[in-house]
């Protein structure tokens, strides 16, 4: 009769039996407090594995839903908000790039030009609210833009991630995208703060060459952590985050007196 009562129950109920007959509270605690670790570990193991799969899921998400459940509905936002604020970036990054990217460049640029106002202006003076407009509008209008282009360029032409490739990609910046992108910054900041056409030529030819070497020391390094180890569509933001050091100085050189036109 023991025997199959033995064989026929579970151990809840071999539990139970064990805590009306014992005396030994102590154990009955033992034993309950063992089996509700083992069942809460293998419940925190399930949610592991079950935020990795909503991570999956986030990723396999197209631009269009990732923009309908960020702003139609409820259930969208509730189902969003569980990525938190990266989810959410990365999910304006598919479904807007252009915009996204542009807002971050604008946003790091007035970051760079109030660190480099802190560090360069007397602490009696003023910051020049005007020059903070001129670096945003930059970064909003010009640099975020091309920055989206050209890395997309870049992709489509050396779509492969190997060194060599990487190193291509790294020369391609440094001789193409670099220049141009200096040369614009300084002559619209200078055009913007009323400099005429010779005024421009002469601070280009006083302040080009020495950026493009400070440049080619700081950049490169940057370029191929961007190019080798991040995603095309975050390449962007991986180099407005290497360009916050790089912008201080520059919004510092775009601040500097005008250039004598006859140098």
């Amino acid at each position: 009769m023991s025997g199959s009562l033995m064989r026929n129950s579970t151990i809840p109920r071999l539990l139970r039996i064990h805590t009306i007959t014992d005396p030994a509270l102590a154990t009955t605690t033992t034993v309950h407090s063992i089996l509700r670790q083992q069942h809460q570990t293998r419940r925190a193991y399930f949610d592991f594995s079950n935020f990795f799969k909503r991570s999956r899921e986030y990723n396999e998400l197209s631009p269009s839903s990732l923009l309908t459940s960020s702003f139609s509905s409820k259930a969208g936002t509730s189902e969003f908000s569980k990525f938190g604020f990266v989810g959410w970036y990365l999910g304006m990054v598919k479904s807007r790039p252009v915009l996204t990217k542009s807002a971050t460049s604008s946003l790091i640029y007035i970051a760079a030009d109030l660190s480099s106002q802190t560090m360069s202006l007397p602490s009696s003076e003023a910051y020049d609210l005007v020059r903070i407009l001129r670096m945003a509008g930059y970064g909003f209008l010009i640099l975020g833009p091309s920055l989206h282009f050209w890395f997309n360029f870049v992709s489509k032409i050396f779509p492969k991630r190997d060194l060599i490739t990487t190193f291509k990609k790294i020369i391609m910046g440094q001789t193409i995208y670099g220049p141009i992108m200096t040369v614009v910054f300084f002559s619209s900041n200078a055009c913007l703060q009323g400099e005429s056409s010779a005024e421009i030529i002469a601070r280009l030819k006083r302040d080009l060459l020495p950026t493009m070497i400070n440049g080619v020391m700081y950049w490169p390094v940057c370029d191929f952590v961007t190019f080798k180890f991040t995603p095309v569509h975050l390449q962007p933001l991986v180099s407005n985050s290497f360009s916050y050091l790089w912008t201080v100085y520059m919004t510092y050189m775009a601040s500097l007196d005008k250039a004598g036109s006859s140098s």
